[in-house]
């Protein structure tokens, strides 16, 4: 296939605007779906995992092919929810452009600002479809006003609404000056254009020359023909519209309601005329490991293989299922590829194009292409696959600490090790989830973004994998830093099996400012120290670090830097340096005056205007600082930040506080001295 006709699409939004339901029918009017599934009842087929269907949201990002007018579309459905955002994250990180679709009653929502922030991190374009127009409290112009107020951006509607709520009838086309309808009886298949009421004329003309009005501004051609009275063509507005949402200066925006199948064949003409192609969008940026300088990724399928595994799902048959986009060469069935972060080779041995859960086999995949990769052993999320004789990396992706724990246990002792087996799968699937087991108590601790992420990965624990075991209540996943700089030297002297091993290590341990990370720097050369020792030196921090200094909890916000080293080369030894620097770092931590962090969550609530006082008091009770407030349509809007460990529990609190009718979501924010 021609690569222009590619478009690599992800449908973004805050929970309940609509995305999946979006989706179904853009699989149903594309002709990929034979019949519109709902996700109310349980049948959307972007909801495939049986917890989605009972939940009624999604948790994993689906992918899907279809194809609209000799386009082939890639589709990502992701989650709205905040507890997965990692799903979000990645998904961005390997998309073209989006589809950004936004409630007509609730407008911006809070996690509709997270995910518009997590694509702007990624210069991924995008569209906005004002959906639920049929729905009571319904305003298009207000959702409008929102976007431009809240993301500071030039939205441009080229569809307006015919209505609102119950009297939402159909669409009018700004450019072509049509009023569409959807015939109920084909599901909205069948579009029929007429010419526009008088009234209808009017707002449509006033718009309209917004529009002009804004692609004027980066056409000097449009100008021109404009001044001198002349007819635009429109085609020579989608194409200044379309250079200018590629360039993320213009917002198309659509309008329509998804389950009453009104506006979603404009919608997907809109995804496939404004969105790029993969020839549309600059190099992907990347790293030579051999000269270990940055290279820039073209999109060739002429050129060497390379590919990033944006997800890993598990399938019981197949095994891992490795989700990749491929930036320049070929994927080919059968044969090797390196996996070039690991230093290992893989084996392709089958591709499969994914329709949902449904699968397609393929022979190869292209340069812009995105699919499945099944018969990899050793890859993980984030990993980069390619050419052994040339190796590039490309960037990896980030993903937020997990903050909330919970003991876990099989109950019987003959599960310890399919538990142990069924924990490994989902942290290979999912890499905001992590788990350890206490060497020294034999617990096992399973640690996630939020109590809704644990509860699901519990529950696909039980029924999905058939682990029976027993879960404790949540924790608050900790952390400890230090606060005064420290400088100590260690003698580490034992003799093994008739050897002695002896090394002395000097370390000075010095705070970092908050969310900085921790960083190993040695003073000394090659020269000074071979390098296995040094490595050891590195190692035997590092697991220090994350053993914790007076608590168990991982040390961050701090450098340690290798000042000096005394050996002897008949009695130093790889494990001598690793335990030095692993003792000296905790007797150096412990005197640098450590303190305990916790986690300190950003918290949004949307709650009826006569609530808000009762609502804020009990916020402030569990030591929230109210950052600010904003009136809207569906109710108030307060920002604030509180302590992970006063808020368990609280999304009960707030709905018997408000009579069912407040929403609330968090996310982390930073660590904080406990108080």
């Amino acid at each position: 296939m021609d690569d222009t006709l590619i478009r690599n699409i992800g449908i973004m939004a805050h929970i309940d605007a609509g995305k999946t339901t979006t989706t179904e029918r853009i699989l149903f009017y594309s002709g990929e779906n034979y019949r519109i599934g709902e996700v109310d009842n349980g049948e959307a087929s972007m909801d495939f995992m049986e917890q989605e269907q009972d939940r009624g949201i999604t948790i994993s990002s689906a992918a899907t092919t279809c194809y609209w007018k000799d386009h082939k579309i890639n589709i990502i459905d992701t989650p709205g929810h905040v507890d997965f955002t990692a799903e979000v994250e990645r998904s961005l990180r390997v998309l073209d452009g989006a589809v950004a679709v936004v409630c007509g009653v609730s407008g911006v929502e809070p996690q509709t600002e997270t995910v518009w922030r997590q694509a702007d991190s990624y210069r991924v374009p995008r569209i906005i479809f004002i959906n639920k127009m049929d729905r009571l409290g319904a305003d298009f112009y207000a959702a409008i006003d929102e976007l431009k107020e809240k993301f500071s951006i030039t939205p441009v509607p080229l569809f307006l609404p015919i209505g609102s709520e119950s009297d939402f009838s159909g669409i009018i086309d700004v450019i072509r000056g049509e009023r569409i309808e959807f015939d109920k009886t084909s599901y909205g298949s069948q579009m029929s254009r007429y010419p526009l009421q008088e009234e209808q004329q009017k707002v449509r003309d006033q718009w309209h020359e917004f529009l002009i009005d804004s692609v004027a501004s980066y056409s000097d051609e449009i100008t021109e023909l404009f001044f001198s009275g002349e007819k635009i063509p429109d085609q020579k507005i989608y194409d200044v519209l379309r250079s200018e949402t590629i360039k993320r200066n213009l917002y198309p925006v659509f309008v329509g309601s998804a389950l009453k199948n009104i506006g979603v064949q404009p919608l997907l003409d809109g995804i496939t005329a404004l969105l790029p192609s993969p020839l549309d969008l600059p190099p992907m940026k990347g790293i030579s490991v051999k000269h270990e300088n940055d290279v820039d990724v073209r999109h060739d399928p002429s050129s060497h293989p390379l590919a990033l595994i944006f997800k890993i799902q598990h399938d019981r048959e197949a095994g891992p299922l490795c989700f990749v986009r491929v930036y320049s060469g070929v994927l080919k069935k059968g044969t090797a590829i390196f996996n070039i972060g690991k230093k290992k080779k893989e084996r392709i041995n089958r591709i499969v194009r994914m329709h949902a859960n449904k699968q397609e086999t393929i022979d190869s995949l292209a340069a812009g292409d995105i699919g499945v990769i099944i018969g990899f052993k050793h890859a993980q999320t984030g990993d980069t696959i390619g050419s052994e004789g040339h190796q590039v990396l490309l960037e990896s992706m980030h993903f937020p600490e997990p903050v909330i724990s919970v003991a876990i246990e099989p109950k019987t002792m003959s599960d310890q090790d399919k538990l142990k087996g069924a924990l490994t799968l989902l942290s290979v699937e999912d890499p905001t989830f992590t788990w350890k087991e206490d060497i020294d108590t034999g617990q096992i601790v399973i640690r996630g973004m939020g109590e809704l992420h644990l509860d699901v990965l519990v529950t696909r624990l039980t029924k999905e994998m058939k682990v029976e075991a027993r879960v404790g209540n949540p924790q608050v996943t900790y952390r400890e830093t230090i606060s005064q700089p420290s400088e100590h030297t260690e003698t580490y002297t034992r003799i093994l099996a008739g050897k002695e091993h002896q090394a002395t290590v000097t370390l000075a341990i010095t705070p970092k400012p908050t969310a900085s990370g921790v960083s190993f720097i040695s003073d000394l050369s090659k020269r000074d120290l071979p390098h296995e020792y040094l490595e050891a030196i590195e190692r035997g921090v590092m697991n220090s670090v994350k053993s914790g200094i007076r608590y168990g909890y991982e040390v961050v916000d701090i450098e340690v830097r290798l000042k000096q080293v005394n050996f002897n080369i008949l009695t130093a030894s790889e494990f001598a340096f690793e335990a030095a620097s692993a003792i000296c770092f905790e007797n150096g931590a412990r005197d640098a005056e450590p303190i305990l962090l916790e986690p300190v969550m950003k918290v949004d609530l949307i709650v009826p205007t006569q609530f808000v006082g009762d609502v804020m008091s009990s916020l402030t009770s569990r030591g929230g600082l109210i950052n600010s407030m904003h009136s809207r349509v569906s109710g108030d809007h307060i920002e604030a930040k509180a302590p992970l460990a006063k808020l368990f529990g609280y999304s009960t609190i707030l709905r018997s506080s408000t009579q069912g009718r407040g929403t609330f979501s968090m996310e982390f924010s930073h660590f904080a001295p406990k108080n």
